[in-house]
């Protein structure tokens, strides 16, 4: 709550992503206890283009969205602020949220916080997530292709148990 309070007072345009609707649930409790407005997109919501719509046009500056329902469909040129705050443990549907504030008429830079509590479950996938990550990296060229880098010891350590 702290960050998005300072992010709003910034002017910043936020759209706050979370897996658990119960969660969007307190962040909602404690933005009308703050009296700050704000949207709500989940799959109970009756009327999706009325809150995509107030957040566009500036009637809100943020955006509450659980990652199933905000996760394809949605052009949120108006968000310049994107805080996931609980990640998903596949990566590609994460990006496929935060893409929401990426897409063609974007004229703004989008900042993206990731939020995970220290010693959690989520904690350690990252990790999983960014060794993988630096593995594929190390494995392929920009055009997909194998890289000239990856040793016959690289390959054998793939294999290893």
């Amino acid at each position: 709550m702290e960050m998005v309070l300072e992010l709003h007072s910034e002017g910043r345009k936020i759209i706050v992503f979370s897996q658990f609707t119960s969660m969007l649930d307190l962040i909602r409790k404690r933005l009308d206890a703050e009296q700050l407005p704000y949207s709500m997109l989940t799959g109970e919501t009756r009327d999706r283009k009325t809150a995509i719509e107030a957040f566009q046009d500036g009637a809100t500056d943020i955006f509450l969205i659980s990652l199933k329902a905000g996760g394809v469909g949605l052009n949120l040129t108006a968000a310049d602020t994107v805080i996931i705050f609980d990640p998903w443990w596949n990566p590609a549907v994460e990006e496929q949220a935060i893409d929401r504030a990426h897409r063609i008429g974007q004229d703004k830079a989008v900042f993206v916080y990731r939020l995970v509590a220290a010693g959690t479950i989520e904690e350690k996938m990252d990790e999983l997530k960014a060794r993988k990550r630096a593995l594929a990296d190390g494995l392929f060229d920009h055009e997909g292709q194998i890289a000239a880098t990856l040793t016959e010891d690289d390959v054998k350590a793939l294999f290893e148990a």
